[in-house]
């Protein structure tokens, strides 16, 4: 190899090195800035499980801070998570679903079940009825309720597979009536 080839080379690696030095800086500024980001949400998401801690004994419903429906909900941990490092990361211990919150007692609704809903409307006919005119008068009915009509077919599909309603198929429609009490499946 002759000198002038190796100080090309030479000057191609000092050249790369350089660039990947600047590179790596570029990243560690990025990685520790991302880390400040995350130790402050991880001081804000501690303060809020204390405050959830705290109106955790209250009975007096009344006396608790309404959540508006666009802020997360925090899922309730055994406890406060310490100075260190979490293993677990804040999507792990919040949610963004409003279904979340009703599932997790945050606001229990007592309404009645899909199911007992469209055995209801199936009892006042006769006749078999299609799911669709089903959903239609269950929006009617229950304007504050929408299931799709998926929704709406799998939970009939449902009472029928437990026996409280039966399907009747004609050409390529499907149709449902209740079943008669005593009646043998």
């Amino acid at each position: 190899m002759t000198s002038q080839s190796a100080a090309t080379l030479r000057s191609r690696y000092l050249e790369q090195a350089a660039s990947d030095l600047e590179q790596n800086r570029r990243q560690q500024q990025e990685l520790a800035d991302r880390l400040a980001a995350l130790k402050q949400e991880e001081g804000l998401l501690a303060g809020i499980l204390n405050l959830a801690e705290q109106y955790e004994g209250f009975s007096d419903a009344s006396r608790l801070p309404e959540q508006a429906q666009d802020e997360p909900v925090v899922a309730k941990s055994k406890r406060a998570p310490s100075g260190g490092g979490s293993k677990r990361s804040a999507s792990a211990r919040t949610t963004h679903s409003p279904t979340t919150a009703k599932r997790s007692g945050a606001k229990k609704s007592h309404q009645p079940l899909l199911g007992d809903l469209l055995t209801d409307l199936l009892g006042k006919y006769d006749e078999p009825r299609p799911a669709k005119e089903l959903r239609d008068e269950l929006l009617k009915k229950h304007p504050d309720r929408n299931p799709t009509p998926q929704v709406v077919r799998n939970t009939l599909e449902s009472l029928v597979a437990k026996g409280r309603i039966q399907r009747h198929k004609q050409d390529r429609s499907v149709m449902y009536t209740l079943v008669e009490p005593g009646a043998t499946a």
